[in-house]
This record gives C-alpha cells, sequence and structure tokens, in this order.
C-alpha cells in the first residue's frame, strides 16, 4: 500500500504538537492564573479588553474579542472585549499618516481607559507595533498583559501579566495561544456568574416583511 505524500507531514506536525503540551501546560500555570485575575478584575471593575496583534495573531485577537463579545459556552451577559484589527480605514490611515509602528498606539490612545486591559498576541515579542502598543497602555494607565513565545523580547519589560510559551517555532506558539485563550475564556465565563440575559428574538421585522 503506497504511502501518502502528506503522511510524514500529518505525523510530525501531531507530534510536535503533543511534545509542546506538557512543557506548555508547567510553564505557563501560574502567568495563566495571573493573566486569568487580570482579565476578572477589568471585567468587574466596568473596563474592557482590548486585543491586538499581527497576522495570525490578529486572528487570535479577533477570535477571543468574537468569544467574549458573544459567547463562548454559556449564554450570558456580554463581555466588553475589541480586537484593534478590525478596522480598515483606522489601520490604513494610521500606517499612512502615522507609520505601521503606530497602529495599535494610536487605537489605545482613542479607546483605551485606566481600568481597561490590553493583551498583545505576538509569536515573537519583538514586533515594533505590539511594543509600542504595549507602552501606550501602561502611559495611559490600562493594564497591558500579553501571550508571546520563548524568544528574547522586550515584551518582558513591558507586559504584566504575561503568558510565555516555551517555544520558537510560530504555528506552534499561535496553537498554544488559541488552547490558552480558550480556556482563558471559559474560566472568565465561570468566574463571573452571570445570568442569562440574552434578550428574546424579535418577530416584528419578520411580520412586516411578509
Amino acid at each position: 500500500m503506497a504511502i501518502h505524500p502528506g503522511a510524514e507531514i500529518f505525523e510530525k506536525e501531531f507530534a510536535e504538537h503533543a511534545a509542546l503540551v506538557s512543557p506548555t501546560r508547567e510553564a505557563t500555570r501560574a502567568s495563566f492564573f495571573k493573566m486569568l485575575d487580570a482579565w476578572v478584575n477589568c471585567i468587574r471593575g466596568g473596563g474592557k479588553l482590548l486585543f491586538f496583534g499581527n497576522g495570525g495573531s490578529a486572528a487570535d485577537a479577533q477570535h477571543l474579542a468574537g468569544e467574549l463579545v458573544v459567547r463562548y459556552r454559556e449564554d450570558r451577559a456580554a463581555i466588553p472585549a475589541i480586537a484593534l484589527s478590525t478596522d480598515s480605514s483606522v489601520l490604513t490611515a494610521g500606517a499612512n499618516d502615522l507609520g505601521f509602528e503606530h497602529i495599535f498606539s494610536r487605537q489605545i490612545e482613542a479607546l483605551g481607559r485606566p481600568g481597561d486591559l490590553a493583551v498583545a498576541l505576538s509569536t515573537s515579542g519583538r514586533s515594533g507595533n505590539i511594543l509600542k502598543g504595549l507602552e501606550a497602555a501602561r502611559e495611559r494607565g490600562l493594564v497591558a498583559g500579553g501571550m508571546t513565545g520563548d524568544h528574547e523580547s522586550p515584551m518582558v519589560a513591558l507586559a504584566d501579566p504575561l503568558i510565555v510559551v516555551p517555544s520558537r517555532t510560530t504555528a506552534r506558539i499561535q496553537e498554544m495561544h488559541g488552547l490558552l485563550g480558550h480556556m482563558l475564556c471559559l474560566a472568565l465565563e465561570q468566574a463571573l456568574k452571570m445570568e442569562q440575559t440574552r434578550a428574546p428574538k424579535s418577530t416584528e421585522g419578520i411580520r412586516a416583511c411578509r
């Protein structure tokens, strides 16, 4: 029986992923709890979560904001969260007029308030716009947190809490960020113990169209 040309990749990638789970579990336990406490304190205090990242991490930022604004597992009150990578007009104007390194810091200047929590997602922890965003958050009295990989990174001095995945492989870091992000969403929902507040769907518009 012929071996499929994708078999080696299939086995290798699964093995790399599986090999990273246990080390990540041990390396991030304390920082996970610290990050969760920051999320809970932010929302309980009337603040909001501001997520930002580049490329795949931008997608992760949008993913987490969506899980919180809409729902992760349970029907509950909406949780205020914004992904700073979603407004194409703001991003392109900021990049064109101020420089790409300011696309997140400018939004934090506009939207961030003391009591909010900025969460930077970066596999390398070295991107200029990520670092500028964290600096802007700190300057304006926000809590500046983040998730990154095991690189020598300025994020260590700028983000607290900071979750560091013990890997330098971009794909593997992003996979662990996804797992940890889902765990944070679930733990936040449970910690807040929110009651179901989803309003009943209106049929008024449907009747009017008939």
